[in-house]
């Protein structure tokens, strides 16, 4: 007959998680404990011990703990646990062991009996497979408490063997265990069906295999694949193929948690009114800033009619800045879009003017004004530029493409060649790019003009663009071929200004010709 479990008994949670299981007690008999000989003539056996501690014992298909009075130490397991079967309680031990408080482990037996009933070593093989997919310890007790059906459920242990067999190594899962754990955690089972054959459905449709955990892993599962069917998905893909396709999802793989009918189709279509139908522009905008998709049509809208009304410009001019900053949508209207506009006008631009620098400086629409632009437009004052002038504004559009520390050594550099701010203002009305070049680029041009080419340095005051161009392939280059073949008295203006044609043709006409002797 099985021993008896005494007073004295030992409790010793076995370590589940590496091993096979084990007997959950570990009983220490006693000299004065013994067993009878005979078998028992009922389903119970009754033993009084010494103290005057009464266990019973019911030996059936499970093994039940019914009660131990009078005991000095806390019993094992509160009331309700104390109907637990084998599993229950071995499951007990398991979560203990895991890190659950006993508190918390009564509760998830106790609110959650289909795990008493399952098959103890299934539920053990389910937490193996977590773990190996990189759910572990804090992740994995919040997961087990938030969800226990993670334990259980056929569609949870079907998807974890399909991550299982994809895993290319410890670390190269194919769901990284945080996105793994936000989508058992997010989605119930039910929407876990089948989502096997949608991610091979991607790779199908042209996402390559490499690419696959990019995808997997920045988008929102449960939208993006398990509440949609196949042929959703096959269907959202095909509408993409018109605008760059399995590329653009590459690009922002966050386009598939989109709906199809209520957001796509009808955010596209208003980027292709607004550029009169032409898909290959909206694809060119799409692909620039494929987050562009992410604002309501309600945004667009807003942001296109306040250009309209109050900058003055046509559907055709908005889009061709769309096209060159997409992010225009992204500037708040209230804050950016207004003062940076009102200020424009303030200046004297018209509309047409408001057009062409923000065509070429859309980023003064979007810049911070305290962290940016406000610097920039005090050092422009400070060099003699005057408010609410044209020539202010076209220097503020300039001097957007380059940063404040850059701005502050170009103006730094002039003054150190002996230039004054006033020679400063009159290149910046003549030239306003001038602002934005390299200070270090601009330094090895300006050492060359004086020291190679042997020019002062006030001549480039009559001609700044010469800032501009490139050292090696136009200014060294033509400088030296000026020297052999075209000879002195031309002007720097008239040598770099000349267009690369001519250039080449006046180059031929004077070289010299080569006759080979016979």
């Amino acid at each position: 007959m099985a021993p008896l479990i005494t007073s004295s008994m030992n409790y010793k949670p076995c370590s589940f998680l590496c091993s096979g299981g084990g007997d959950l007690f570990n009983p220490t008999s006693s000299s004065s404990s013994s067993s009878s000989s005979s078998s028992p003539s009922s389903s119970s056996l009754t033993r009084r011990s010494q103290g005057g501690r009464i266990l019973i014992l019911k030996f059936s298909s499970t093994l039940q703990l019914l009660r131990l009075s009078n005991r000095r130490r806390p019993p094992l397991f509160q009331c309700n646990v104390l109907q637990a079967t084998d599993s229950g309680i071995s499951l007990f031990s398991l979560f203990l062991e895991m890190g659950f408080t006993k508190k918390a482990a009564e509760a998830l037996l106790d609110n959650h009996p289909a795990l008493k009933l399952s098959p103890f070593q299934s539920i053990r093989s389910q937490i193996h497979a977590l773990q190996n997919l990189g759910i572990n310890g804090a992740v994995l007790l919040r997961l087990i408490k938030k969800r226990p059906h993670v334990l259980i459920a056929e569609e949870i242990h079907s998807l974890l063997c399909f991550l299982s067999n994809s895993a290319d190594g410890d670390d190269h899962h194919l769901i990284q265990p945080a996105q793994l754990a936000r989508l058992l955690i997010a989605t119930d089972t039910s929407f876990l069906s089948g989502f096997e054959a949608k991610v091979c459905l991607l790779l199908d449709l042209g996402v390559p295999k490499e690419r696959l955990p990019h995808v997997l892993n920045n988008v929102n599962l449960t939208k993006a694949l398990c509440i949609k069917s196949c042929q959703e998905i096959q269907k959202m893909v095909a509408f993409l193929n018109r605008f760059g396709g399995v590329d653009l999802i590459l690009r922002r793989p966050a386009i598939l948690n989109f709906d199809l009918d209520s957001q796509l189709i009808p955010r596209i279509e208003f980027l292709l009114n607004l550029s009169g139908g032409d898909e290959v522009a909206t694809t060119t905008v799409l692909r620039k800033l494929p987050f562009i998709l992410a604002y309501t049509v309600d945004h667009y809208t807003n942001h296109v009619d306040f250009l309209r009304s109050y900058a003055g410009l046509t559907d055709e001019e908005i889009f061709k800045i769309i096209l060159v900053y997409p992010s225009l949508f992204s500037a708040s209207q209230k804050r950016k879009l207004l003062p940076r506009i009102d200020f424009l006008k303030q200046c004297g631009f018209n509309s047409n003017d408001i057009f062409k620098l923000l065509i070429k400086a859309p980023l003064f629409l979007s810049l911070s004004f305290e962290d940016n632009l406000a610097y920039k437009l005090g050092l422009l004052l400070k060099i003699g530029y005057q408010h609410r002038t044209k020539e202010l504004g076209l220097a503020m559009g300039s001097v957007c493409r380059t940063s404040c520390k850059n701005m502050q050594e170009v103006i730094s550099l002039f003054l150190n060649y002996g230039l004054t701010c006033e020679d400063i203002l009159a290149m910046g009305k003549k030239h306003p790019q001038v602002l934005q070049y390299n200070h270090k680029s601009m330094k090895q041009k300006l050492d060359y003009l004086t020291e190679e080419m042997g020019c002062e340095v006030r001549e480039m005051l009559a001609f700044p663009a010469f800032l501009g161009y490139g050292f090696d392939g136009r200014i060294k280059h033509r400088f030296e071929a000026k020297g052999k073949i075209l000879g002195e008295g031309l002007s720097i203006n008239k040598l770099f200004s000349m267009s690369t044609a001519r250039f080449s043709k006046k180059h031929e006409k004077k070289s010299p010709v080569v006759v080979e002797s016979r």
